[in-house]
C-alpha cells in the first residue's frame, strides 16, 4: 500500500537529511520532486499543485532554513499536509436516526460494492453490536443477489429474501418494511452498478435515495483505477451526494493517488478501506496513521488494534499460565504462528512497523534466497502438524529418523525441520525468561537487548 509514493518521498527526504543546512534552492528542488512523486502516484494535477503550494507556504512561515533540524521540519510539515488532504481525522458512520439506519452503497460495477457491503455488515455486527440486514438491489448482474445472500450467511448476517422479477424500488420498499418490523438497527442497500456512469444508472440511484432516505451514502471505488476513481467520485457526488468513500483493493495499490485525491475533490471523508480479499480485511480510515505509513514512520497503533482483534484472550491467558510454570512446547509455537498468520503473516506485521522501507532491499534479497517468504508460516505449521503428539509436547525426542519422517510428511527438506527446531529452542528459552521476569529481571533485560540488536534467529 502506497509503496511507490512512500519510496519516492523517502528518497527526497533522504537527500534533505544529508544536508546540514537547507537553502531556499534545496527546498524548491525538494518540492518539485515531491510534486513529481505525487503525480506519478496518480494524484490529480490540481490536487498536487495545491498540496505543494500549501506545503511551501507552511515551510516559509516556519522559517525552515534557520531551523536546527530543517529536514525533520520539512518532513513534519509534509506529513501534516498529507494528513489534511486525507481528511485530518477519522470520521465514523453517523447512524443516529430512527431505526433502521439505511446505508446505501453506490459505485461502478466491479468496484467491490457487494463484498464491501458484507464487510461493513460484519464490522457493524462485531464491533458495534448492531443488528444488520443486507439487501441487494442489483437485478441486472447475474447472481448478484445470490452472491450477497451467500456472503451474509458466511458472516451470520441476515439478508432480504430474494423474489424474482422485482424492480430495485420494489425491493427497497420491501427491505425498509421488513427491517423496521423485525427491529433491525441497520439496513445496507447494495445498489446496482454499471461499467460506466450513465443517465439510467443515476436516475435509478436518485429514486432509491429519495425513497430510502439513507443516513449514509457510501461510494465504493477501486483504488487501482487511479485518476478515473477521482472522476467517478466527482460524478457520483455531484449527482447523488455521497457522505463517505470506501476504497477497495488498497492493498494492491502501490501508488495511493486515489486516496489523496478523492477526499480533496469531493470534500467527503474516506470512511473505510478494503485491505484484502477476506471479509475481515476491512479497516477504518485514519488519515494521520496513513500519512505516517506513507512516510515510513509505521502505524503501531493500528498494529496493536489488529492484534487485540485477532488474538484470542482465552488462549493468551492459557499461554501466560503455562509460561509462569516454565512450559512452552510445539503446540504453543503453532498457536503463535497461527496468530501471526491471522494478522497477515510476517510481511503483514512488518507493514505497520516504522522504518521498514529502509530495509526492503535486504528483505527482497532474503526472499529471493528463500530465507524469508510469504509461505514460511505455512511451512512451519505443516512441519509441526506432521509431528506426533509426543513430539510436539517433547521436541527433544526428535532424532534424525524422526526428522526425515516429519520432512517427508510436510513436504519440506530436513534442513527446514532443523531450522524450525532451532527457532523453537530460542523461543523456548526466551519464553521461560519471560515467565520468570518477576524473579529474573536481569535475564529479561539481556534477552530484550539481544532481540533489539537483531540477534534472534528466525
Amino acid at each position: 500500500m502506497f509503496k511507490s509514493l512512500s519510496d519516492k518521498l523517502g528518497n527526497v527526504f533522504d537527500r534533505l537529511k544529508g544536508k546540514g543546512v537547507l537553502s531556499e534552492d534545496d527546498i524548491n528542488t525538494a518540492m518539485r520532486e515531491v510534486r513529481v512523486a505525487l503525480l506519478e502516484a496518480d494524484v490529480a494535477l490540481p490536487v498536487a499543485r495545491e498540496f505543494i503550494a500549501k506545503t511551501k507556504e507552511q515551510i516559509i512561515g516556519q522559517e525552515i532554513v534557520k531551523s536546527v533540524s530543517p529536514a525533520q521540519m520539512v518532513i513534519k510539515l509534509v506529513q501534516d499536509q498529507l494528513t489534511q488532504f486525507l481528511g485530518e481525522e477519522n470520521t465514523g458512520l453517523e447512524l443516529n436516526t430512527e431505526p433502521p439506519a439505511v446505508i446505501m452503497m453506490v459505485g461502478l460495477q466491479g468496484s467491490g460494492k457487494t463484498t464491501s457491503a458484507a464487510k461493513l455488515a460484519r464490522r457493524l455486527k462485531t464491533k458495534n453490536n448492531k443488528k444488520v440486514m443486507l439487501a441487494s438491489l442489483d437485478v441486472y448482474r447475474p447472481s448478484a443477489q445470490e452472491q450477497l445472500e451467500i456472503l451474509g450467511k458466511q458472516i451470520e448476517v441476515d439478508s432480504l429474501p430474494i423474489k424474482d422479477k422485482q424492480k430495485p424500488l420494489d425491493i427497497t420498499k420491501r427491505a425498509l418494511k421488513e427491517a423496521k418490523l423485525a427491529g433491525y438497527d441497520v439496513l445496507i442497500l447494495d445498489t446496482a452498478g454499471r461499467l460506466h456512469i450513465d443517465d439510467d444508472l443515476m436516475s435509478e440511484l436518485i429514486k432509491v435515495r429519495d425513497l430510502a432516505k439513507p443516513a449514509q451514502t457510501l461510494l465504493v471505488a477501486d483504488s487501482l483505477t487511479g485518476q478515473d476513481a477521482v472522476n467517478i467520485a466527482q460524478e457520483f457526488h455531484a449527482k447523488i451526494g455521497v457522505t463517505g468513500i470506501v476504497l477497495t483493493r488498497i492493498d494492491g495499490d502501490g501508488r495511493g493517488g486515489a486516496a489523496l485525491s478523492m477526499k480533496h475533490v469531493t470534500g467527503q471523508p474516506i470512511k473505510y478501506m478494503g485491505t484484502g480479499e477476506k471479509l475481515e480485511n476491512f479497516e477504518e480510515f485514519y488519515p494521520e496513521r496513513i500519512s505516517s505509513r506513507i512516510l515510513d514512520k509505521g502505524d503501531v497503533v493500528s498494529l496493536v488494534e489488529k492484534a487485540s482483534e485477532q488474538i484470542d484472550k482465552a488462549d493468551a491467558k492459557q499461554l501466560e499460565a503455562r509460561l509462569k510454570k516454565g512450559n512452552f512446547d510445539m503446540n504453543d509455537l503453532r498457536a503463535q504462528l497461527e496468530q501471526m498468520d491471522k494478522m497477515g503473516g510476517i510481511g503483514g506485521i512488518m507493514n505497520f512497523m516504522p522504518g521498514m522501507g529502509k530495509i526492503k532491499e535486504k528483505l527482497n534479497d532474503a526472499m529471493a534466497s528463500n530465507q524469508f517468504d510469504s509461505k514460511v508460516l505455512d511451512r512451519q505449521k505443516a512441519i509441526i502438524s506432521s509431528m506426533t503428539r509426543a513430539e510436539r509436547a517433547h521436541p527433544k525426542v526428535i532424532n534424525g529418523s524422526r526428522k526425515m519422517r516429519i520432512a517427508n510428511g510436510s513436504g519440506v527438506e530436513v534442513q527446514d525441520v532443523n531450522r524450525l527446531l532451532k527457532q523453537f529452542k530460542q523461543m523456548q528459552t526466551m519464553m521461560k525468561k519471560v515467565g520468570k521476569m518477576g524473579k529474573n529481571k536481569k535475564a529479561l533485560m539481556g534477552m530484550m537487548n539481544k532481540m533489539g540488536k537483531g540477534n534472534f534467529d528466525f
